[in-house]
């Protein structure tokens, strides 16, 4: 089976990050327009996410899912039970504003740039290659985890 990718309207920020912390590859952009969204969903292959109703109504329209929701978890509790989504096996693998996937990067790199607690608390770290943004388990990680738990129970 091939992995879902999506790309979501303007509308669907929040839940774009949320399905990148999911691992999966999700395209959004902040001022993307109809025509633009509905080429890229065609050309990558991705379905479309969104809540607006006249792009719904476009002719040819099949790949997307209308997302009823204005809450964030509401929307992914959607996207779960439409989908049929199991939890994913790659949680936490890509950049949340760059959607790319993240490389290991060692602790020595990484004492270089994150703060001194940080730095001593944390073993593990992960690099997006586009934005060079680093990540870990920070103290945000354990919310995030209770989240997904309640969302695949």
């Amino acid at each position: 089976m091939t992995e879902m990718k999506f790309i979501a309207d303007v509308m669907l920020g929040r839940l774009a990050k949320w399905l990148r912390i999911l691992g999966y590859d999700t395209a959004y952009r902040r001022n993307i327009r109809d025509a633009e969204l509905i080429r890229l969903s065609l050309a990558e292959s991705r379905m479309i996410l969104t809540r607006d109703t006249r792009l719904i109504k476009k002719r040819g329209l099949k790949n997307y899912l209308f997302i009823i929701d204005d809450q964030f978890v509401a929307q992914l509790k959607q996207m779960v039970s439409a989908l049929h989504m199991s939890y994913p096996k790659n949680t936490f693998s890509r950049c949340i504003l760059c959607n790319e996937p993240l490389l290991s990067f060692s602790k020595d790199a990484a004492c270089n740039i994150v703060p001194e607690y940080v730095c001593k608390t944390e073993d593990i770290f992960g690099r997006c290659p586009k934005c060079n943004r680093i990540y870990w388990k920070g103290t945000h990680y354990k919310e995030m985890e209770r989240i997904l738990r309640e969302l695949f129970g």
